[in-house]
Formats: C-alpha cells, structure tokens, sequence
C-alpha cells in the first residue's frame, strides 16, 4: 500500500472512533484508559494495528511511518508508573515518530461489528447472538443456540485463530448452547455456566479453571489470549482504511498464550 497524505486529521478520527466504540459511557478496568492515549502533531497518513502496544510493535509501527496505532491493550496495565525505562522508550519512540496511540479494550471486545467477539463468532459460524458475560457494567460477549459436536467445533476455532486449541471437555459432546469472550475469561466459568452455556470459547484461563469446567459440565476452549483477540483492532484499522483512503497494516507480536 502506498502512502497517504497528511490531509486527514487526528481529532475527526478520534471523535469518530469514541462514537462507534462508545467509548465515553463504556466501562472497563481502572488502567485501560480507552481511547487516546498519546496524541501526534494532528496529521495522517498510515494507519496501524496491533494487540498489545508493547515497545517492539511501537518500535515496528514507528520504523514503518505509523502515524496513528490501534491496539487493544493500551501503555498504561501496571498503572500509573514513573517514565522510566520500558515505559520510557515507548513513549520516546511515538513522540518523535510523531505517532499518536489510541486503545479499545472492552469496547472493542463487545462491539457487535468491530469486536473480538462477534468476529470470532462469526468465523465459527455461529448466528442470532444473545448478549452475554456481563463485565465492568455491561455485556461483553456472546451466546448462541447451536448444535455442533466439540471436535468440529474444535476443528473450526483452530483454523479461526491459525493454531492449536485447548479443550477442557467438561460438558456435552454436541454443544447447544456456546458463549464467546475472547481473553482470559477461563476463570470465570462458572459465571458463564450460571448463563445457561454448556460451552465456553474463551482465550486463557488459570490451572483450576480446567476441572472447574469438568466439574460444572462446561466444555471450555482455551484458543490463545492473544490469538483471539486479533480481530477486532484488524477490522477497525481496515474500516478507517476505507473510510478514510489511509493504507493501513497490522503488526503482529504473539506472545503464545
């Protein structure tokens, strides 16, 4: 893709992704701090994407002209910390790359178009969503009435996200009623079984969150924090892309869990 011109402004883009993601009214954790985080000198050209704004995509997304990075884990998940070291040198590289960084967390895994979930959904072939999994005021994920054996399930969430798949097989061999929150929502299954699921695609959870789903009937799928979670910021980046005539591209840096 070649390169844009500067003719397209930060602040209509940042206007316009606060209103599509509702960012405003959406809650989230403490330290997500959704939306802008760093600003730029106001100018446009290249658009990138990314999960997690970690020193070696800012690094990458700096070196390859990124002029506004889309992430879904944003600078600032130890909180509020001293610009010392990493913390430092991230900032560094964005300002003088004069790169503004913006972050969707929990409005980017619940939005029914651009989100993790819907999108992870929809690769599964799952229709008609109910919302699902209340978090921090409001559903995030996704439930659906299905009938589709595990293993096929399985086969599907493995080619969606391009690598293995854990399985916890403590419910129904045929799924019929499957919840989707992407991340590390493993260790909220019982939450999710007391919402009526016998099947839970989630990304990570912790040890005992394995025969918790056994022992509640529950089968969880455990498909990658990060893996699952690359859709959403994918999706935006390539909706600004168009609506805005900005090459865009993704950086990706798995971490493998």
């Amino acid at each position: 893709m070649g390169g844009g011109i500067k003719d397209m402004h930060l602040n209509e883009v940042v206007a316009y992704l606060n209103a599509l993601l509702g960012i405003p009214e959406f809650g989230d954790f403490p330290n997500a701090l959704n939306g802008l985080q760093i600003e730029n000198s106001g100018g446009l050209s290249r658009i990138g994407a990314a999960v997690d704004a970690c020193e070696p995509v800012i690094r990458e997304a700096a070196a390859a002209g990124v002029d506004l990075l889309l992430v879904h884990h944003g600078l600032s998940w130890g909180g509020l910390a001293p610009l010392t070291g990493a913390a430092y040198r991230k900032t560094r590289t964005a300002i003088n790359a004069d790169m503004a960084v913006y972050s969707a967390h929990l409005p980017l895994d619940a939005h029914p178009r651009f989100g993790n979930n819907a999108l992870l959904a929809g690769r599964l072939g799952l229709e008609n969503p109910e919302p699902f999994f209340s978090c921090a005021g409001q559903p995030i994920g996704w439930k659906f009435d299905a009938e589709i054996s595990r293993e096929i399930l399985r086969n599907l969430l493995e080619r969606a996200v391009e690598g293995p798949v854990h399985l916890a097989p403590g419910g129904p061999v045929v799924a019929r009623k499957i919840g989707v929150v992407t991340g590390g929502a493993g260790g909220d299954v019982a939450r999710a079984a007391a919402e009526g699921v016998d099947t839970l695609v989630t990304g990570e959870g912790p040890h005992w969150s394995f025969t918790a789903a056994e022992e509640l009937g529950v089968n969880l799928f455990y498909a990658g924090h990060y893996a699952t979670e690359t859709f959403g910021v994918k999706a935006l980046a390539a909706h600004l892309s168009e609506k805005y005539a900005l090459p865009w591209q993704f950086f990706d840096h798995p971490t493998g869990l």
